[in-house]
């Protein structure tokens, strides 16, 4: 990994990374969150879904999420806008965790890390407000990049399963 710090010039201030003189290629990235339910959240799960007063918990959190993904540059004051090609939000059920993974891809000059970072949050923080009236012990935890593709560098975390 660079040491360079890329989001600050020479002077100190903080500046966007300049892509204009970069290639545009395929860039994909995926990463994965996890919301600890506990058991108060996890007897109302029900063939794969949780169903609140405000309607089906990981349905709900697949649309935020997928919106949170779009909306990056919004949030990250350095982050370059970019369309997505497309976003996927997985959500699956383990023991105690629900497993949040935003897939997101784009054709451009800069990776989407960020974008699949923001999905995966924004989908694991719709879960909590969703269950919330449940139990207030959930926890939102593990919020990492999984792998990237495209640009100068891959990144593949060895243990993603």
């Amino acid at each position: 990994m660079s040491d360079k710090i890329t989001h600050v010039d020479q002077a100190g201030n903080p500046q966007m990374v300049d892509v204009s003189k970069k290639i545009v290629s395929q860039r994909k990235a995926v990463a994965r969150c996890r919301v600890w339910l506990g058991p108060e959240v996890l007897a109302h799960l029900n063939d794969g879904e949780i169903t609140t007063k405000k309607g089906p918990v990981f349905q709900t959190a697949i649309i935020a999420g997928t919106m949170g993904a779009k909306k990056t540059s919004e949030l990250i004051p350095f982050c370059h806008p970019v369309g997505l090609d497309n976003c996927k939000i997985e959500i699956r059920v383990t023991d105690e965790d629900a497993i949040v993974v935003c897939t997101a891809v784009v054709e451009a000059k800069t990776g989407v890390e960020m974008e699949a970072l923001t999905g995966a949050s924004v989908a694991a923080l719709t879960i909590y407000d969703m269950c919330k009236a449940l139990s207030h012990d959930i926890v939102i935890k593990e919020l990492r990049l999984i792998k990237k593709t495209g640009g100068k560098s891959d990144f593949n975390y060895s243990d993603y399963a």
